[in-house]
C-alpha cells in the first residue's frame, strides 16, 4: 500500500476492461494528492470508483479505516452512504434553484429548521456572502465553482473529490480560486483527491502527484520529486521532461558522492546511484532548472560541472522568455532549455550561436530503459 494512508483514504482497483485498472493510492486526512496524467488514463474513472458511481471488477476502497468497497468480502456502498464530496467539472448545479437551495440540498441529514443557515454558512465559507439568491446562471464560472464545493462540504464528507474543478475558468478566474483552495484546505481534516491535466497546477496545490498512465499508477510522490526525479522515462514523458537521454555507467566513486555516466559523447558526473552496475544501459534525464549558460562577461562556479559545447539550433523567443535548442557539439542531439529573454540578449544568443553550458551534478537522474 502506498505511503500515508493512516486515516485517510486508500484505493486498490484492478480490472481488465472495459476500462483497464491497476491502481495502488494513498492520501492521508488533510493532504491533496493530484491525480495526473493524459486524457484516457483514467484519472475521472478512479474519482467515480471512489465515489461508488462506478464499481470496479476487484479492489478495495477504505476512508478512515471504514471499508466503502471490497470485492474479495463483498461490501460495496452507494454513493450516499460513503459520504463523499464531489464537485464536477461542469458543477452539475440545479438551474432552476438558486445558490442556497443548491447547497440545502445536500443537507438532507441536517434537521430541516437548521438547514438555511448551514447553507448560508457554507456560502460564506467560500466567500459568497450576499449571492445566496442568484440561480446559476445569474453567478459567474468561479461563483458557481464556488457554490459547487459549498454543496460538496455541506454532506460533511470523509473525502473530498474535486475532477478538474478550474478547467471552466478563465485563467484570472483560476488563479483567485486557486488561492481560495489553498486557504480552504488548511481547515479541511479529510483526505482531497484533485484530478488535473495541469502540471503546474498539480505543483501549485497539491502534497503529492499520482502519475497515471491507461489506468495504471506509475508513481506517487511530491510534486519537486517527480518533476526532477522521475521513476523511468515513461513518467519523464508524461511530466514533460525535455532532457531525456540513453548512457552507460562508466563508474561509482562513492567517497566522493558520485557516479560516472558516459552521455552526450563525454564522461558526466552525477549524484551517486549504485542502483545501477558498471555498464549498464541507462537512461538518464536532467531538468531545465539545472542546465546553466556559460556567460561570457562573468564565470560561475557552475561552470565546472560537466561543461557541454553545442549550438543553438532553434532559437524562439516565448513573451519574457526564450525557448532554445543546442545541438550538441560532440553528438548532435539535441538539449532543450529555456532562458530569461534578458540573459539571451546580455550573451548574445541567436540562432546558430556558439554556446557552453553545465549540467549540473544533483540534477542528473538515472533510470532504467
Amino acid at each position: 500500500m502506498a505511503e500515508r494512508a493512516g486515516a485517510g483514504l486508500e484505493v486498490r482497483l484492478s480490472q481488465a476492461g472495459p476500462i483497464s485498472l491497476d491502481v495502488d493510492l494513498a492520501c492521508a486526512a488533510g493532504e491533496v494528492l493530484a491525480l495526473v496524467g493524459p486524457s484516457g488514463s483514467g484519472k475521472s474513472t478512479v474519482l467515480r470508483c471512489i465515489a461508488g458511481v462506478l464499481r470496479a471488477k476487484s479492489g478495495r476502497i477504505a476512508v478512515g479505516g471504514r471499508t466503502w468497497f471490497d470485492s474479495a468480502g463483498g461490501v460495496s456502498l452507494t454513493p450516499r452512504e460513503r459520504s463523499v464530496g464531489f464537485v464536477f467539472q461542469n458543477y452539475a448545479l440545479f438551474p432552476h434553484m438558486s445558490a442556497q437551495a443548491n447547497v440545502e440540498a445536500a443537507l438532507g441529514h441536517v434537521a430541516a429548521p437548521e438547514r438555511a443557515g448551514r447553507a448560508r454558512a457554507l456560502l460564506d465559507r467560500v466567500n459568497l456572502k450576499g449571492l445566496e439568491s442568484r440561480r446559476p446562471a445569474e453567478l459567474s464560472g468561479g461563483q458557481q465553482q464556488r457554490v459547487a464545493v459549498a454543496r460538496a462540504l455541506a454532506r460533511d464528507p470523509r473525502a473530498l473529490l474535486l475532477d478538474e474543478p478550474f478547467s471552466a475558468v478563465d485563467r484570472s478566474t483560476r488563479q483567485i480560486l486557486y488561492r481560495e483552495l489553498a486557504t480552504l484546505r488548511r481547515d479541511l481534516a479529510m483526505p482531497v483527491v484533485l484530478v488535473t491535466h495541469d502540471l503546474d497546477e498539480a505543483a501549485m496545490l497539491a502534497d503529492r502527484m499520482c502519475i497515471l498512465h491507461r489506468g495504471r499508477t506509475l508513481q506517487t510522490a511530491p510534486p519537486h520529486e517527480i518533476l526532477a526525479r522521475p521513476a523511468n522515462s515513461l513518467v519523464a514523458r508524461l511530466v514533460d521532461m525535455k532532457n531525456v537521454f540513453r548512457g552507460k555507467v562508466a563508474g561509482h566513486d562513492a567517497a566522493a558522492g558520485i557516479t560516472l555516466l558516459e552521455g552526450l559523447g563525454q564522461r558526466l558526473e552525477g549524484p551517486l546511484d549504485e542502483r545501477f552496475a558498471v555498464g549498464a544501459e541507462v537512461q538518464w534525464a536532467i531538468p531545465g532548472s539545472h542546465i546553466i549558460l556559460h556567460r561570457r562577461d562573468r564565470p560561475s562556479r557552475g561552470e565546472r560541472e560537466n561543461p557541454v559545447r553545442g549550438a543553438i539550433a532553434d532559437f524562439l523567443p516565448l513573451g519574457e522568455n526564450v525557448s532554445t535548442v543546442i545541438r550538441v557539439e560532440a553528438t548532435g542531439e539535441s538539449l532543450r532549455v529555456t532562458f530569461p529573454l534578458h540573459v539571451a540578449r546580455r550573451n548574445g544568443l541567436e540562432a546558430g550561436a556558439e554556446v557552453v553550458v553545465s549540467l549540473l551534478r544533483d540534477g542528473i537522474h538515472l533510470m532504467a530503459n
